[in-house]
């Protein structure tokens, strides 16, 4: 779904502008994108796997729940909003722990360019992972691992091929935070 977002510069400031989220993918417009890690009192991560129709990173594991930020959506509305939507659970703003905002830059193609400040949150699962409802569009699965499988298989990049390539520090970045929370 083609959606109107806020543009920022370089250096993640908003310019006061707006453009469609696909010009701005086609054209490497910067942008911004709530990432929320869930994690258990028991030591494990809940991963999305992407829908095998993705365009982008089609069936890799990623963060449990992403989304870009609608024009005007405060960012943890937009967080909220995306949780709801991708997995059907329903939290209170008061539920997300920031950890941080990740510059990223991703050329998939000349026509596809990924230029965007992902506004990271963390918060407990608090419900069992049967309880979840998948966004059939956007999730293909999700499931929970390890947080010790997940730092071995990310920290040193040991499995390229399983997980959307986000640089190690933000990696680090996440499982540091959580196991902060435990």
């Amino acid at each position: 779904m083609d959606e109107l977002i806020d543009i920022l510069d370089a250096d993640g400031n908003k310019t006061g502008e707006t453009v469609l989220k696909s010009i701005a993918h086609r054209n490497g417009i910067f942008h911004q994108t709530v990432h929320i890690w869930f994690y258990t009192k028991n030591q494990h991560i809940l991963l999305q796997q992407r829908g095998k129709d993705k365009t982008i990173f089609p069936l890799l594991f990623d963060v449990s729940v992403a989304g870009h930020i609608a024009s005007g959506e405060e960012i943890e509305d937009a967080a909220v909003r995306e949780v709801a939507e991708e997995i059907g659970l329903n939290i209170s703003k008061r539920e997300l722990k920031k950890i941080g905002v990740f510059k990223s830059i991703q050329n998939h193609s000349p026509e596809l360019i990924d230029a965007e400040f992902h506004h990271a949150f963390i918060a407990e699962l608090n419900v069992p992972l049967q309880e979840l409802t998948k966004q059939e569009s956007e999730v293909e699965d999700l499931q929970l691992t390890s947080l010790l499988k997940f730092s071995e298989e990310t920290w040193g990049m040991a499995n390229l091929r399983k997980y959307v390539p986000h640089s190690v520090q933000y990696y680090k970045t996440v499982i540091k935070s959580i196991k902060k929370e435990l």
